[in-house]
């Protein structure tokens, strides 16, 4: 597992400029419009970067996963049970965002696949990575050993949808302890998803969790959507999940 700590010298969050925190009080003054050009530029910068990482990915044939989540979703063990049944036929790395600790990091070099961590809490910590730091971490990697490579984001609804790491395709997971109704509360996560993972499942017997209602709500948001039912507890599901997976790789191969 290697260990990167996020330096933003590229550039640093924004607060107030693309995702409206209750303690910016800053962003809800109208006179501030400086702050929406800013904003604008930062995204700007993080797709020149995304653009780069993309047409590397796409030179060593690597399929690229950004996995995105609230925190406590289940996203690290599914990722734990997903590389232990990938590791034998698919040759995989893992870059991990965090504020702090390398604690999701170190479950998933248990695999044997390389895992990177990045924290993000060199300015405060940031609630979602960035091309730019994707792209640093990639030194650290053999890409032409590599057929797949995930990017567990850091775990939130909103502020990771709005930043391209150059990936393929982008995995939302939601638990069935979450609610219904965040396709509904947080639509823009589920609208730039390409797939989304409906964990826990096996909780559903001592639950109120109306799992019809939620896949209602993900089709309102994107009609298109792939959903997967599937529990990294007993991993039911897991075949179908796994099989989606091989067949990108392959396609992009």
């Amino acid at each position: 597992m290697i260990w990167l700590n996020s330096s933003k010298k590229y550039f640093h969050h924004i607060h107030g400029v693309n995702h409206n925190h209750p303690h910016d009080d800053d962003a809800l003054n109208p006179a501030n419009n400086r702050q929406i050009s800013i904003g604008k530029k930062v995204l700007d910068a993080n797709q020149v970067n995304a653009n780069i990482n993309r047409q590397l990915f796409t030179e060593k044939g690597i399929f690229v996963l950004n996995i995105m989540s609230s925190p406590g979703s289940g996203k690290t063990t599914t990722l734990e049970k997903t590389l232990n049944i990938l590791k034998d036929d698919i040759r995989c790395a893992v870059v991990v965002g965090d504020i702090c600790t390398t604690n999701d990091a170190d479950r998933l070099s248990v695999s044997g696949m390389p895992a990177i961590q990045i924290n993000t809490d060199a300015f405060g910590g940031d609630c979602h990575l960035t091309a730019h730091e994707v792209k640093h971490a990639l030194d650290n990697l053999n890409l032409d050993d590599l057929d797949l490579l995930i990017i567990e984001n850091v775990g939130n609804l909103v502020c990771p949808a709005e930043f391209d790491m150059g990936e393929d395709a982008r995995v939302v997971i939601l638990s069935v302890t979450e609610g219904e109704d965040k396709p509904l509360k947080y639509p823009l996560m589920f609208r730039e998803s390409h797939i989304a993972l409906l964990n826990k499942i096996d909780l559903l017997p001592y639950l109120d969790f109306d799992l019809t209602l939620a896949k209602e709500n993900i089709s309102r948001i994107h009609p298109d959507m792939k959903i997967i039912d599937i529990s990294a507890k007993t991993l039911e599901g897991f075949d179908l999940w796994i099989a989606w997976i091989k067949e990108k790789v392959l396609a992009k191969k």
